[in-house]
């Protein structure tokens, strides 16, 4: 008769892990994506009439979380430097670490109307920090195994993510880079988004990993807007037209897509939305008040300020719980 498995007996007591040891990446899609909601709320600001303060108050509060969640992160990787490879080596952790570091940008573009050379200073340093993170994940990637090497939404985060950081150089004067970081992932998102297409025709994704799904919108909410501040408005409108069809289609398969239930990568429904809506708030800024563009906006706008907000408590709850972690087979330090 053939024995049963043998485990180990559980430690008693158990171990108590360190503060932040084992501190999930998976928080931080949630966090960019109350980061873009923020900024949306900036720009409806100026289109449909509310107080701007409700915008800079969230941003600020936002601009904290993002602040301790890094430090927790930076904490964690003291202990043990080389758990970010750990981290990198799945998918969870490839998303979330991106999303950690384009939260620089992000807070560069909160900060932009009121302190212009620190703005300046965090996106220079997130274009650093960024291209280091995507030399880290080439390399977990080709160390990884072969299924783990297919392109996946989440390479719009890892590669295409420089995107977000033209959204403060291009309005500081910096032209010729914000057009140089435009160009460039506009080719690399056009290639994601190829791939990602014949991938879907051939294979359905696996249930729980539909949600990533929504990232195709990024690149097209965000090419609009770094199209639109380097004064190509009908290349603004093309993305623009583009990121609608994307998002009308996730609607329409939206049982299909949330099919596996609540997960952290839930958190990539936030800042895609988000993103879209202040696309769509700078076109109705720039065609006036009765343009059919601040009409989808606030449409866009109010959706998100109901999914996103909804969403993101939902991950941080379950990090606060402890549960996040396990959930997302985070690395311990």
């Amino acid at each position: 008769m053939k024995r049963p498995p043998i485990f180990p007996a559980p430690q008693f007591p158990p171990v108590k892990l360190r503060a932040f040891q084992r501190m999930p990446p998976a928080v931080f899609p949630a966090i960019m994506g109350l980061f873009g909601l923020g900024l949306a709320l900036r720009r409806g600001a100026d289109v449909i009439g509310y107080p701007v303060a409700i915008a800079e108050i969230a941003l600020g509060a936002i601009s904290l979380l993002w602040v301790f969640a890094t430090l927790g992160y930076l904490a964690k990787l003291s202990q043990r430097p080389a758990v970010i490879m750990d981290d990198l080596a799945i998918l969870p952790g490839r998303a979330g670490l991106a999303a950690m570091s384009l939260g620089l940008f992000l807070l560069a573009a909160t900060i932009l109307p009121y302190a212009l050379g620190v703005a300046l200073g965090l996106a220079l340093l997130g274009l650093v920090l960024h291209t280091v993170l995507a030399g880290l994940i080439i390399a977990a990637l080709a160390k990884g195994p072969a299924e783990g090497r297919q392109v996946t939404p989440v390479w719009h985060l890892n590669f295409v993510g420089f995107i977000i950081g033209a959204l403060t150089l291009a309005p500081l004067g910096y032209t010729a880079l914000a057009q140089m970081i435009f160009w460039g992932t506009a080719l690399m998102a056009a290639g994601i988004w190829a791939v990602s297409l014949v991938q879907l025709i051939k294979r359905i994704p696996p249930a729980p990993l539909r949600p990533l799904l929504a990232i195709h919108l990024s690149p097209a909410a965000l090419l609009g807007s770094v199209a639109l501040l380097l004064g190509m408005p009908q290349v603004a409108m093309g993305f623009a037209v583009l990121g609608g069809l994307i998002l009308l289609a996730m609607v329409a398969a939206g049982r299909w897509i949330t099919q596996a239930g609540f997960s952290a990568l839930w958190g990539a429904f936030t800042f895609p939305l988000a993103a879209y809506a202040s696309l769509l708030m700078l076109l109705g800024a720039m065609k006036g008040a009765h343009s059919p563009w601040v009409w989808l906006g606030t449409v866009c706008l109010f959706a998100a300020i109901g999914v996103v907000p909804t969403i993101a408590l939902k991950v941080l709850q379950a990090w606060t719980k402890g549960s996040l972690a396990a959930k997302t087979n985070a690395a311990t330090a």
